[in-house]
């Protein structure tokens, strides 16, 4: 694990320290009136990692970090752009990609509820550009 110069914090491989995204995890699990124990469960990964995790000691992999969103009703991308694996929306496109991501991910949706849901969105966007 790499190390910040001077400081024992790990990083994620961004450059991005690890307990950025633990606290983050911690912060939308509490959100979701999870227990770790609670969590480990609808994930499938020890509780024991996940503490680790959430105190920045270990960077999960991918299949983790979308376990855990998908857990968490996270978008994968809002989950990845934290952990620093891919670029925070930057313009109005990205923006509106990641809405659109989100709303395609939720799994509590059907898919014509996605599918209304989207055409609302298209709809309200066409009204203010």
């Amino acid at each position: 694990m790499a190390k910040n110069a001077g400081s024992d914090v790990p990083e994620d491989g961004s450059g991005q320290p690890a307990d950025v995204l633990g606290a983050y995890i911690r912060a939308q699990r509490q959100l979701a009136d999870l227990s770790l124990r609670q969590l480990a469960g609808l994930t499938n990964v020890s509780n024991a990692y996940l503490s680790q995790i959430e105190r920045g000691l270990h960077q999960p992999s991918l299949k983790v970090l979308r376990s855990i969103a998908n857990a968490l009703n996270l978008s994968q991308e809002a989950l990845l752009a934290e952990a620093g694996l891919i670029d925070h929306a930057s313009s109005p496109t990205d923006a509106r990609t990641a809405v659109d991501a989100a709303i395609l991910d939720d799994p509590d949706l059907t898919e014509e509820e996605k599918q209304v849901l989207l055409g609302v969105y298209q709809n309200f966007r066409g009204r203010h550009q």
